[in-house]
């Protein structure tokens, strides 16, 4: 057996997990099974990893990073809102569907955290994440469209997390890619109805909420009735 930096044997003991998971499920990702994966001794596992808990721990901070890198295009300098909407959530549904044990098995991993106090933090950990990069996506909208935000775009932030779940749990049951993808574009519609135009928007004062930090782009403006199209948040 090749000694490896104890990095790279982390490394490839939760590259070892991922396929042990994808493919027998988070009860099946044993400690011996991911060392049969990998093609070394229990003992190698251990001295990585303290126990199951933290192995499955690391799995779900790397599959989270992936599953959240990919399918993000690059944010052009100018677009319409709806275009840069429509844009990133193309990638995301090519992501999903080019992924679909991975996916499946992140919705396990967040189960299994809510069933087992030791792995509560994967949970809180795969969604804090999330909602960070949407809220990242939601500061790049601003800046390509030269928009603000009707509400806190932590909010927003999290409905697009509640809105992508939904439709890709949805198309893990029935595989339906038209009716998830329908889903998603209906979704990003509604998403461009709470930006507003810089020169239109209405300043109300120093914003209250704490997720809006920038002087500018962070106002609030009037509400206004939404055009019809509903989300799950």
């Amino acid at each position: 057996m090749n000694r490896l930096p104890v990095a790279e044997r982390r490394e490839q003991l939760i590259e070892a997990a991922l396929v042990v998971a994808c493919r027998d499920g988070v009860d099946g990702a044993t400690v011996r099974a991911v060392a049969a994966e990998a093609g070394v001794s229990l003992g190698v596992v251990h001295y990585c990893f303290r126990d199951k808990d933290e192995l499955l721990r690391a799995m779900a901070h790397t599959i989270t990073l992936r599953n959240t890198a990919r399918g993000m295009a690059e944010m052009p300098e100018s677009a319409p809102v709806a275009d840069l909407i429509m844009g990133v959530l193309d990638g995301v549904w090519a992501n999903i569907r080019a992924t679909r044990e991975p996916q499946l098995l992140t919705y396990e991993l967040t189960t299994t955290s809510l069933r087992h106090p030791e792995l509560r933090q994967v949970g809180v950990d795969q969604y804090t994440h999330s909602w960070a990069v949407a809220e990242h996506f939601l500061e790049e909208v601003e800046r390509a469209a030269g928009i603000v935000w009707r509400v806190p775009r932590l909010m927003i932030a999290r409905s697009i997390i509640a809105a992508v779940d939904g439709f890709s749990l949805a198309w893990l049951v029935d595989g339906d890619d038209r009716a998830g993808y329908e889903g998603l574009r209906l979704f990003a519609e509604h998403l461009a109805t709470l930006a507003v135009p810089l020169d239109e928007a209405t300043v109300l004062g120093e914003p209250h909420v704490p997720e809006q930090r920038d002087a500018d782009v962070h106002r609030l403006v009037p509400p206004v009735a939404p055009s019809g199209v509903t989300s799950r948040a």
